[in-house]
């Protein structure tokens, strides 16, 4: 019973299956280092569904993960250092993904306007289509998408930029 005389409240429909459902209200307050573990362990789920489907689209694709994620960041023309950074990858392995590409008449190397020692990945009109299509199918598939509203993903988007930005602190 909670504090109006009815019962608990389950704040999570659908629980990790090895974490006990987060419960508030006078019948079960959660302590800090409760809470802190079903995040923990929530995050985790949610990581690995994340894993999960990224490698089953890329499979769906023909693609290895490392090329999806690739083409998806590929908005505009990039150098390969530059792809490097934002995948979070060392630039040796961004020449292998990007051969892959070329190889599958996806993308193409040119010399960057900038630096001419630089090479530039651009997609080609293929690329454009198949990043397209991936990212139509992500959209699709991905927990954010079919399951918060707009409103739920921009207070998600919000919170963990918030997150991120207290990298290196505490």
């Amino acid at each position: 019973m909670d504090e109006q005389g009815g019962t608990a409240t389950i704040l999570d429909a659908e629980p990790v299956p090895h974490a006990t459902p987060l419960v508030t209200g006078a019948a079960r307050d959660v302590g800090d280092d409760e809470l802190n573990q079903q995040i923990t362990d929530t995050l985790g789920e949610l990581f690995r569904h994340a894993h999960d489907l990224g490698q089953g689209i890329a499979a769906d694709f023909g693609l290895t993960v490392s090329d999806t994620k690739a083409l998806i960041m590929l908005e505009a023309p990039m150098t390969m250092k530059d792809l490097g950074l934002r995948m979070g990858c060392d630039p040796s392995f961004v020449t292998s993904v990007a051969d892959a590409l070329e190889k599958r008449g996806l993308a193409r190397r040119e010399p960057s306007q900038r630096d001419r020692r630089s090479k530039n990945l651009v997609l080609t009109s293929e690329g454009v289509m198949m990043r397209d299509r991936l990212c139509a199918e992500l959209s699709a598939r991905a927990p954010w998408c079919t399951t918060l509203d707009t409103s739920e993903r921009r207070c998600l988007l919000g919170l963990m930029r918030k997150m991120l930005r207290s990298r290196g602190r505490g």
